[in-house]
């Protein structure tokens, strides 16, 4: 069966790191641009990072950039994201899924094909 796996959320503290986890089985996560959602109870889905297959190039929210860096190791079929400097607007369920081409703005879901079940991140003290 074709899934993605997230892994590594938790509770952090204000000003904490994170690093998640988004393992491919039954696919190959080389061949696909793979991004990061998140999406807090009340509010939209919202897209965060992608990484693209073609050649590499990394996208960001404004509002995660120069926080969070996305990476990916095909050899171990898994995409990363480090999360750095957290903050409690961060909190959310955490969604790793794979398409085509990299898009992040509103509405770019469904054209992802994959979707992990989440994990749930908590930024608070």
């Amino acid at each position: 069966q074709l899934q993605l796996v997230e892994s590594g959320g938790g509770l952090v503290q204000p000003g904490g790191s994170l690093s998640l986890s988004c393992a491919a089985s039954g696919f190959t996560i080389g061949y696909y641009a793979i991004g990061w959602f998140r999406q807090a109870p009340g509010k939209e889905r919202e897209g965060v990072s992608c990484i693209s297959s073609s050649d590499g190039s990394t996208y960001y929210a404004d509002s995660v950039k120069g926080r969070f860096t996305i990476s990916r190791d095909n050899a171990k079929n898994t995409v990363y994201l480090q999360m750095n400097s957290l903050k409690p607007e961060d909190s959310a369920v955490y969604y790793c899924a794979a398409t085509y081409k990299c898009l992040l703005n509103k509405g770019a879901g469904p054209q992802y094909d994959y979707w992990g079940q989440g994990t749930q991140v908590t930024v608070s003290s």
